[in-house]
């Protein structure tokens, strides 16, 4: 009986879900940039190890937000922990520069993630800075919760869907 639950609800979720437009409202969303020092191999290295450890250091404290502005104001009452945790592997990894993260309203190209468009518009996001930030960023999509780092699978990205969650919650699954 679970199952056949299960499966109507996801049946459900498809059909609503596929009716809906596949284009998000820039107000909805906040954004991660990670913009490396430069685009040196070094840089962009580094650059993933930092996003790593700070997306393991936000990831708990988003978890349970219900709304773009509630994680803007968590991730605006951490950057000093995020800068913390940035600098942290900077410099065990040998370099001399430092890390500037703020909440930031600005200009983004068009993209396409997880099946979803972001129209070309100005987003809120946090921007952390390694060094001058002058080199190519990683992205990511905080909220709606789109995507986390997979640690155990390297560099890939693992996608999690909420509804997926309550579901496996709820049926203890």
């Amino acid at each position: 009986m679970k199952k056949v639950l299960c499966l109507m609800l996801v049946c459900f979720s498809f059909v609503f879900f596929g009716c809906t437009q596949n284009t998000v409202s820039n107000n909805e969303v906040v954004r991660i940039h990670i913009r490396a020092n430069s685009n040196n191999e070094e840089d962009q290295n580094v650059k993933l190890k930092v996003r790593d450890n700070v997306i393991n250091f936000i990831t708990p404290l988003i978890a349970e937000c219900n709304n773009s502005c509630d994680v803007k104001n968590v991730l605006g009452d951490n950057l000093n922990g995020i800068e913390k945790v940035a600098d942290k592997v900077l410099e065990e990894c040998g370099f001399k520069y430092y890390s500037n993260a703020k909440i930031n309203n600005e200009y983004f190209p068009s993209r396409e993630y997880g099946g979803k468009v972001f129209p070309a518009d100005y987003y809120d996001a946090l921007i952390l800075e390694l060094g001058s930030g002058a080199g190519d960023n990683w992205w990511c999509v905080a909220y709606p919760p789109l995507c986390f780092v997979g640690y155990e699978s390297g560099n890939n990205i693992v996608y999690k869907s909420k509804i997926v969650e309550l579901i496996n919650k709820y049926f203890g699954e």
